[in-house]
């Protein structure tokens, strides 16, 4: 299965941010503790969505004695990149300046968030003629 086409569902986030966060390789009483410390999702649950993003190649699992332990196959930048980017294709037909007029019509920025919109873009025209 191509990274592309890899969809994560929200409670998938939540696993996949957890792992990220707690670095290393986690088990999954590690993710549940963590993640769920009151109880919100049974471990049976959270072992099943592991495997399944095991299964997506999101996750890589190695078993010691009777424990899996998880490490993410992608980081978490290279995750947004894919959301993003299948975002920007379905919904703004593939351009991101259509996206961007979207983001900026629809959100009362403070001057102080359009300055560093500003800042961010001045940095990437800067970067791109560097090249």
């Amino acid at each position: 299965m191509s990274f592309k086409n890899v969809k994560l569902t929200p409670v998938e986030w939540e696993i996949m941010e957890t792992i990220w966060e707690i670095g290393g390789k986690p088990s999954v009483r590690e993710v549940v503790d963590f993640a769920y410390a009151n109880g919100e999702k049974a471990y049976t649950t959270i072992q099943t969505m592991m495997n399944t993003l095991e299964k997506k190649g999101l996750l890589k699992r190695e078993k010691i004695g009777m424990v899996n332990f998880y490490t993410a196959a992608r980081t978490r930048n290279q995750m947004v990149k894919t959301e993003l980017s299948t975002l920007v294709t379905r919904v703004f037909d593939g351009s991101v300046p259509a996206m961007a007029n979207f983001l900026l019509d629809s959100e009362n920025l403070s001057q102080d968030e359009i300055d560093t919109i500003k800042t961010l873009l001045n940095q990437k025209e800067i970067e791109l003629k560097g090249k």
